[in-house]
């Protein structure tokens, strides 16, 4: 027979689970569009194959959170029987109905990266790469007849700052999995939990593949080897000229996604697309989750999101216009995902809990 505590704990869980309920469904539909083109193309094994390897970058980073938090933990605390407090938070924390509830979240979130980057490696079976020459356009009008990457040119020209650019690109990689276990299970940032997860899947699916398929393009590192293009020819010299100088990482990335993209691979992060930038778009929606919760942290993500910005053209990854149009849709998708949330808690508040209150 159920205890008080127990017949209490079972509810509250209940109730998040009901809360949560528009994300699982958004999610479903999009396994389940997934999924039916993977098996359509005959690649089903190849997206098992890159869940393992997703599994295994959020385990690590699970790993990392939970030694940072003991450290933090005995550092501050200096308990006499450190193992009797470590055990005891977190046996406490992982049997909480929130945490509980947060645990299918996390197997989502698992199971989609893979499917994102198997249709991303999919775009030119959907659509030929044919928007570079628009874009460099567009950027050019943008700056007064230059280039982008030439008229950020003077500003971060100078290898010193192009080898920092190019690793706070690479560190970008931590919003994907220390940021989404941060918004999952830790407690202060529980306001925003659900709408940044919506906005999540919906970003990753709405600007990273629909508008990636609608505008498909390359980039500008990506235009000579693949068309030919001089247009940035001046520019990846001068990458590769830093690089001599300070490391400059980005370049051995671009060079496996091109090699990727001449086999025909789909591998977890393979995939040519320049429009939208993607990078762009989840340090933007970082920052709109990080400001509700921590007004005092969120100057440096708004500096973080710039620096990437910034980043994404002069490391030749993207034109301009790429990361304004992220920006522009991230934040439309963060103010719908929470007006659905809204209307559903409005709905939810009547109706599901409710029944979940008499039910138990």
């Amino acid at each position: 027979m159920q205890t008080e505590p127990d017949r209490k704990s079972w509810q509250r869980l209940q109730v998040q689970i009901a809360d949560d309920l528009p994300i699982y469904l958004v999610a479903g539909a999009l396994f389940a569009a997934c999924l039916s083109l993977f098996w359509a193309y005959g690649i089903g094994e190849t997206w098992v194959e890159t869940l393992y390897t997703n599994a295994h970058l959020y385990l690590a980073a699970a790993l990392g959170l939970v030694i940072f938090d003991i450290c933090w933990m005995l550092s501050r605390d200096r308990p006499e029987a450190p193992a009797d407090l470590l055990l005891a938070t977190y046996r406490r924390r992982v049997t909480t109905p929130e945490t509980l509830a947060r645990v299918p979240l996390l197997a989502i979130a698992v199971a989609f990266m893979p499917c994102f980057s198997t249709l991303k490696s999919m775009i030119p079976r959907f659509s030929p790469y044919r928007w570079d020459p628009e874009f460099i356009a567009w950027d050019r009008t943008l700056f007064f007849g230059h280039d982008a990457v030439d008229a950020l040119q003077p500003l971060v020209g100078h290898p010193f700052v192009t080898s920092v650019l190019a690793f706070l690109y690479h560190a970008w990689i931590l919003l994907i999995y220390v940021g989404v276990l941060v918004f999952l299970f830790y407690r202060a940032t529980a306001p925003v939990t659900r709408q940044y997860f919506l906005s999540f899947l919906l970003i990753w699916t709405l600007v990273g593949i629909v508008l990636a398929i609608a505008f498909p393009s390359v980039g500008p590192c990506f235009v000579g080897p693949i068309f030919g293009d001089t247009t940035f020819d001046a520019h990846m010299a001068y990458l590769q000229a830093a690089n001599e100088q300070f490391s400059v990482p980005t370049l051995y990335a671009q060079e496996l996604l091109l090699h990727w993209h001449r086999n025909g691979a789909l591998e977890l992060g393979s995939g040519i697309m320049a429009m939208p930038s993607m990078h762009v778009a989840m340090a933007h929606l970082t920052w709109h989750a990080v400001r509700r919760v921590s007004p005092g942290a969120a100057p440096w993500f708004l500096a973080f999101n710039a620096a990437i910005w910034v980043g994404s053209v002069h490391l030749g990854y993207h034109y301009a216009v790429d990361g304004l149009v992220s920006i522009i849709a991230t934040s439309a998708i963060w103010c719908a995902s929470g007006a659905l949330l809204r209307v559903w808690d409005r709905r939810n508040d009547g109706s599901l809990r409710s029944g979940i209150a008499l039910a138990t």
